[in-house]
């Protein structure tokens, strides 16, 4: 197909995900305009704006901000933790404190840039304590990241520690036996580590050693899925 057409395709191919999207929160009807053809970027600032304010869950009564994700809408590569925590939820931003000071030294150090890739929580409002997330919240959130993913449409997404990795792939295996292995996440490949806070709590060269060779192999990947 020439560009024309391969634009085109993929505009309907955001408008049916994003279609998806709204049926998951309730929308019944809705006047359709151009801005539903906006692309990734225009996808992104719906969702956001349709999160403003959310009381979907518990999780509302104990938030200073929502922290919806930050990065390029055209990112190749997207990081999923589990949920912000003290740091985000002041600033608003994910990955902000010690531990998103360490998972920008990860990704430097094979070479990708903070800047290129997009990253979010499977939900978007702190925790308690920083405690996991629970099934409702979960639910709750569930139809943002989808809506996410469905416009970003990542190459690869990289799950940052056991919660979120157990989550996106609907299973109970512990990191340990998830990560050094990339994994079907529908059709996008998705490839488990540790959490940088994980990390933290744990600055022995073995957990050091393990998240290195993790990174080695999202590099191979993120390249492998952009053809490098």
């Amino acid at each position: 197909m020439g560009a024309p057409a391969d634009h085109l395709a993929e505009a309907f191919h955001g408008l049916a995900d994003h279609l998806r999207f709204l049926q998951a929160l309730g929308v019944k009807e809705l006047p359709l305009s151009r801005e539903y053809l906006a692309g990734p970027g225009g996808g992104l600032r719906r969702l956001e704006q349709a999160i403003e304010g959310c009381t979907r869950c518990k999780l509302c009564r104990g938030r200073r901000t929502i922290v919806f994700g930050s990065g390029p809408a055209e990112a190749g590569l997207m990081l999923i933790g589990e949920g912000p925590g003290e740091e985000e939820d002041r600033q608003g931003k994910p990955f902000v404190g010690r531990a998103g000071q360490l998972l920008t030294r990860m990704l430097e150090s094979v070479g990708i840039s903070r800047d290129e890739v997009y990253i979010t929580n499977i939900v978007k409002c702190r925790p308690p304590g920083n405690r996991n997330p629970e099934p409702d919240e979960i639910a709750a959130c569930a139809p943002f990241l989808d809506g996410q993913l469905a416009a970003i449409r990542p190459r690869i997404v990289c799950a940052l520690g056991t919660f979120a990795a157990q989550t996106l792939l609907r299973t109970r295996e512990p990191i340990g036996k998830l990560r050094g292995r990339v994994h079907a996440f529908g059709a996008i490949p998705l490839i488990p580590t540790f959490h940088p806070a994980f990390l933290l709590r744990n600055p022995g060269p073995q957990y050091r050693r393990l998240a290195w060779e993790d990174m080695k192999l999202l590099r191979r990947e993120y390249d492998r899925a952009r053809g490098g």
